[in-house]
C-alpha cells in the first residue's frame, strides 16, 4: 500500500505544480490513495468550491485544511457535502463537517485525521493531544495518518512521540518548508517536521518576494503579500509505504520536484 501526501497548495502556480506532477508521481510510486492539503489553494488563504473540484478532478482522493479553513465562508455551505474534505479536529468553534474520517480503499480502511498546533499559532484550538485521544482508542482502522498542521516543529515531534505506535504517521504542514526528517521513528511512526508546499519556487512560503519583504522586514503595515501567477513550479510531497498485509509502516520518502517557467 502506497499513499501519497501533497504539502500545503498555495494558490495558481500550486494548482499548476499539482496538475502537471500528479499523473506522474501515481504512476511512477504506484500510488493507491492521494491526500493533500488544500488550506492555501484559493489565491493563497482557503479553498473554494471551483478549487475543491479541480482537486477531485486530478485525482485527489482526501482534503485536508489548517488555520485557514474558514477564510472562504462558501465552505460551510458545502462541506457536508463533500466527504473527501476533513478539516480540523480541534477548532473551538462549531463548524461543518468532520476532523477525522475514515476512507475505504480497496477493502483497506484509512483514517485521515488534521489537527490544529497550539505553539505560536495566532488562532486558538483546543489541545490536540487530547482531541484525538478518543479517537484513537476507537479506532478500528487498518491505517491512520494525521495532518498536524502547526508552526512549531518542536511541538509536531513531540506530538508524535507523545502518540507512541498508535498511530500510522505525522506528517506536519503549514510552514511550506520542505524539512530534511522524514524518518520512521523508533516508536514506528512515519514522520516529516514539514511536507513542504506545491506553489512558486523563487517566492518566500508561496508568496511574491518583493511583498514579504517589504511587509516582515521593513514593517510596512500597508503592504500585502501577493502571489505571483507564473513561476519556477514547486511540488512537494511524501510517499508512505505500507505493508499489504499488516499494515505495518514500512518507509517514507520526500519528493522534491521543481519544473522551470515556460517548461
Amino acid at each position: 500500500m502506497n499513499i501519497l501526501f501533497i504539502g500545503d497548495i498555495v494558490g495558481k502556480v500550486g494548482r499548476k505544480a499539482l496538475k502537471e506532477n500528479l499523473s506522474f508521481v501515481k504512476n511512477k510510486y504506484q500510488i493507491d490513495f492521494v491526500i493533500a492539503n488544500g488550506e492555501n489553494i484559493s489565491n493563497g488563504r482557503g479553498m473554494n468550491e471551483n478549487h475543491y473540484n479541480f482537486l477531485l478532478d486530478e485525482g485527489v482522493d482526501c482534503i485536508t485544511l489548517g488555520n485557514h479553513y474558514n477564510d472562504r465562508e462558501e465552505l460551510a455551505n458545502y462541506i457536508d457535502f463533500a466527504p473527501e474534505i476533513v478539516r480540523p479536529l480541534n477548532i473551538k468553534d462549531e463548524f461543518p463537517g468532520e476532523g477525522s474520517k475514515i476512507y475505504d480503499c480497496n477493502g483497506i480502511k484509512i483514517r485521515v485525521t488534521n489537527l490544529l498546533g497550539v505553539a505560536y499559532m495566532k488562532e486558538e484550538s483546543l489541545d490536540p493531544y487530547l482531541s484525538i485521544k478518543p479517537i484513537i482508542e476507537n479506532d478500528d482502522s487498518d491505517i491512520h495518518i494525521i495532518d498536524f498542521h502547526a508552526e512549531a516543529t518542536g511541538e509536531k515531534k513531540a506530538f508524535a512521540y507523545a502518540l507512541k505506535n498508535s498511530v500510522s504517521a505525522v506528517l506536519g504542514t503549514h510552514t511550506h518548508v520542505q524539512t530534511r526528517d522524514a524518518q520512521i521513528l523508533n516508536t514506528g511512526i512515519l514522520y516529516i517536521s514539514d511536507v513542504g508546499m506545491c506553489g512558486s519556487y523563487n517566492s518566500v512560503l508561496g508568496d511574491e518576494i518583493d511583498s514579504v519583504v517589504e511587509r516582515i522586514i521593513y514593517h510596512n503595515e500597508n503592504a500585502r503579500f501577493k502571489l505571483l501567477e507564473d513561476d519556477d513550479r514547486l511540488f512537494n510531497a511524501v510517499v508512505l509505504r505500507f505493508d499489504d498485509y499488516t499494515f505495518k509502516p514500512l518507509g517514507i520518502e520526500s519528493l522534491y520536484i521543481i519544473k522551470k517557467k515556460g517548461e
